[in-house]
C-alpha cells in the first residue's frame, strides 16, 4: 500500500513527489514512453539556466533528484484505475498496486484520432472508455480503434460483454492478439443518429454498433473518463489544491490545461504533492 501514487515522471509528477516524499510518505512513480520535455531540444525561459538547458537533460536530472531522495520509479504502462472507496487500485502491465491517494501528471494526449466522422459520432456509438461504456454495447459488434497494449486491454475488457470484437489499427503494424485485427487504413465513420459503418480507403466497408478508441498509452483523460474526473473539453478539472472531484486524487501540469509551460507543471506539481501530504495526515487520523 502506497501512501502516494503519481503517473507521469515530467516536471509535474516529480515535483509532486519531491514534496511528498519530503514528508515522509512512501511514494512511487509510474511512467512510460517519452516526455514531451524529453523531445525538447533547448529551453531558455526557464529560471536558473543563464545558458539554456536540454529538454532531455532537465527530464533526467528530475528523475535522478527523486531517486536520490527516495522516490520509488518503475518504468510501467498504466491500463486501469479503479476506485475501491478509500483506495485505490492502479492496474499496470506487470502487476496491481494500491494506493491512498493519486496524483495524475502524465500530460495531455491527443486521443482523437484524425478520421473524418469521428467528432461527429462521439456520445453516438464512439467511446474512449470500455469499462464506462461497454455495458452500453452488451451482445452488440464493436471495433476498436488502436494498435498497442492500450487498445488490446480495452478489447479485454469488452470481451465479457460484447457479441464481436475488431481492432482496427487504421494502417499500423497488427498487435498479436486472439482478437480478429484490420490494419486497413480508415476513410470514414458513417451512420445516422449512431454509429453504423466503417468505410477504408480501399472502398471496404464494415458494419458496427460502435467504436471504442484506444490510441496509445491511457493518458489523464482516459483516466478521467474512467474514474468519473470532470473535464473542461480535453483537461482535468481542478482547484487551487489541484484536487479533483474526487476525494484523494489530484492532477497537474498539462493534464490541466492553461498555460502548458515547465514553470506552471512545477509549481501544479509541488500544490498536488502538498495537497496529498495534507489528505495523508487525516487518512491516517481517521482510518
Amino acid at each position: 500500500m502506497y501512501d502516494v501514487v503519481i503517473i507521469g515522471a515530467g516536471p509535474a509528477g516529480i515535483s509532486a513527489s519531491l514534496y511528498a516524499k519530503r514528508a515522509n510518505l512512501n511514494v512511487l512513480v509510474i511512467y512510460n514512453g517519452k516526455s514531451n520535455l524529453e523531445m525538447t531540444e533547448k529551453i531558455d525561459n526557464y529560471y536558473g539556466f543563464k545558458d539554456g538547458i536540454d529538454g532531455k537533460e532537465l527530464y533526467i536530472n528530475g528523475i535522478e533528484q527523486a531517486k536520490n531522495l527516495g522516490v520509488e520509479i518503475k518504468k510501467d504502462e498504466v491500463f486501469g484505475i479503479q476506485n475501491l472507496g478509500n483506495t485505490f487500485e492502479i492496474r499496470t502491465e506487470k502487476e496491481k498496486i494500491e494506493t491512498k491517494t493519486l496524483i495524475i501528471a502524465t500530460g495531455n494526449k491527443n486521443i482523437r484520432p484524425n478520421i473524418k466522422g469521428i467528432a461527429e459520432f462521439e456520445g453516438k456509438g464512439i467511446s474512449y472508455c470500455a469499462i464506462c461504456d461497454g455495458f452500453f454495447f452488451k451482445n452488440k459488434d464493436i471495433a476498436v480503434i488502436g494498435n498497442g497494449k492500450y487498445a488490446l486491454n480495452e478489447a479485454k475488457e469488452l470481451s465479457h460483454i460484447v457479441k464481436n470484437i475488431t481492432i482496427l489499427t487504421n494502417g499500423l503494424k497488427a498487435p498479436l492478439t486472439e482478437f480478429k485485427t484490420n490494419d486497413k487504413k480508415i476513410k470514414e465513420i458513417k451512420g445516422e443518429q449512431t454509429v453504423r459503418e466503417i468505410e477504408f480507403e480501399d472502398g471496404e466497408k464494415i458494419e458496427v454498433d460502435g467504436i471504442f478508441v484506444a490510441i496509445g498509452q491511457a493518458g489523464a483523460g482516459n483516466f478521467a473518463k474512467t474514474l468519473g474526473i470532470m473535464q473542461s473539453g480535453d483537461y482535468i478539472n481542478v482547484n487551487d489544491k489541484m484536487e479533483t472531484n474526487i476525494k484523494g486524487i489530484y492532477a497537474c501540469g498539462n493534464a490541466t490545461g492553461g498555460l502548458l509551460q515547465i514553470c506552471k507543471a512545477v509549481f501544479e506539481g509541488a500544490m498536488a504533492g502538498l495537497s496529498a501530504v495534507d489528505y495523508i495526515r487525516n487518512f491516517d487520523k481517521e482510518n
